[in-house]
């Protein structure tokens, strides 16, 4: 048998290979990584508790049996969510195409103590109400609007202007132009070109040509309007 001292001594030969192995690895530094990094960001509002899971289901299954006093008895549950839960059925509903339960639950957000206006959420709104077609409910929506008093955001507004011009709300859009401006979210080029485009494929030449002008007073040229779009995914706003 061999001794201690003997065994302690023996070590296997490394090959070439193993002892760059040994020699990369000695020289490596092993850090953990953050593991919350790999988590996808919240998507706008929608992540949803079970109780507000329970909420949207209850909202559809009312719309379904067409029942003002079922919808009544609804509301509050409404009342008990969280304002995350509240926000959450909300975007969740618009996202659905559920248009007027969303319209309705928007509504029970408005009358909150914590409501802050939110222009993403007049875009979610806006968007599926326009796309049902539901021209006073829209105009509703856009009357809640203009009663808010928002913070600067161009890109939310060019959400919103492009949202109305797909559905043919003309009038709407120039009404919005007009807010933006108000409220001191400069118009950039995508805002001019999503406005003159919209409002050409519509027929609305006279419209269209004084934004040109304007455009091109503000901006010298007007080669931006042959740029090709690129969307762009929402990043996620604080509620």
């Amino acid at each position: 048998m061999l001794s201690s001292a003997a065994f302690l001594s023996f070590r296997p030969t490394p090959t070439r290979g193993g002892a760059r192995r040994s020699a990369a690895a000695a020289g490596a530094t092993i850090t953990m990584r953050d593991r919350s990094k790999n988590r996808k960001p919240t998507q706008r509002g929608r992540y949803l508790s079970t109780e507000a899971i329970q909420v949207v289901q209850s909202l559809k299954r009312v719309a379904l049996r067409g029942a003002p006093a079922a919808s009544a008895a609804v509301e509050p549950k409404l009342r008990r969510l969280l304002k995350a839960d509240l926000v959450a059925v909300f975007r969740e509903l618009a996202a659905q195409g559920e248009a007027l339960l969303a319209l309705q639950v928007f509504e029970e957000i408005w009358k909150e103590h914590w409501y802050r206006p939110r222009l993403l959420w007049y875009v979610d709104l806006v968007t599926v109400l326009a796309s049902k077609g539901l021209r006073s409910e829209v105009e509703k929506a856009c009357s809640y609007l203009k009663r808010e008093q928002l913070e600067p955001d161009t890109e939310g507004f060019n959400l919103l202007l492009k949202a109305l011009l797909d559905a043919g709300f003309t009038q709407l859009a120039m009404d919005c132009f007009r807010l933006m401006k108000l409220w001191d979210s400069d118009p950039d080029r995508v805002t001019y070109r999503t406005l003159i485009r919209g409002l050409e494929s519509l027929g609305k030449m006279i419209l269209s040509a004084d934004l040109r002008l304007e455009a091109e007073s503000e901006y010298g040229s007007l080669d931006f309007l042959d740029e090709v779009d690129i969307d762009k995914a929402c990043i996620s706003r604080a509620f």
